[in-house]
């Protein structure tokens, strides 16, 4: 299995989704459900240098520069996001999706799994956890939908939808 993770750098908000391969089919995939869970508009994505999100090394040309054709370029477009794609070897710029890779490395090393499908209810939980549960430092010790709300209040413009809390977090 192999996940994609959506990451605002503003709230620390989180998503997740699994798949099978990394293919364009399944980034794209990817991008409408982030856009349809995530409440604020999606206006930039940060993303790494893969296959499924770029041809930047696959595309003609020294620069190696996207062509702008890409399944997911031409997706981004047209959902009036700007795509924009780390600096080749510079994982640390994608920081937050590093660290948050670190935290779900260590679920899944501690846990023996049955299937995949108790693989993505054990990660779909934690998410679930870590938006609603889990204060960061960083957002001075809110949880990343505490923020949301703060910023629903602030600035509702930026958000497709409001923001809510989920009952039965009691695992």
């Amino acid at each position: 299995m192999q996940q994609c993770l959506a990451i605002d750098r503003a709230t620390r908000w989180v998503f997740i989704e699994l798949y099978a391969d990394q293919t364009d089919g399944s980034s794209g995939d990817f991008l409408n459900k982030v856009q349809q869970a995530c409440p604020v508009k999606i206006v930039k994505l940060l993303t790494d240098n893969g296959s499924q999100f770029t041809d930047r090394f696959t595309a003609g040309g020294k620069k190696k520069e996207p062509s702008g054709t890409h399944v997911f370029d031409r997706l981004c477009k047209q959902l009036g996001i700007e795509h924009r794609l780390i600096p080749p070897r510079h994982p640390q710029t994608n920081g937050m999706v590093e660290r948050f890779n670190g935290r779900i490395s260590d679920i899944v090393n501690q846990t023996r799994f049955g299937s995949a499908a108790e693989l993505e209810s054990t990660l779909r939980n934690y998410v679930k956890i870590y938006n609603h549960s889990i204060p960061q430092r960083a957002l001075q010790h809110k949880t990343p939908v505490q923020a949301l709300k703060e910023w629903h209040e602030k600035r509702p413009e930026l958000f497709r939808k409001r923001v809510y809390n989920q009952p039965g977090l009691d695992i």
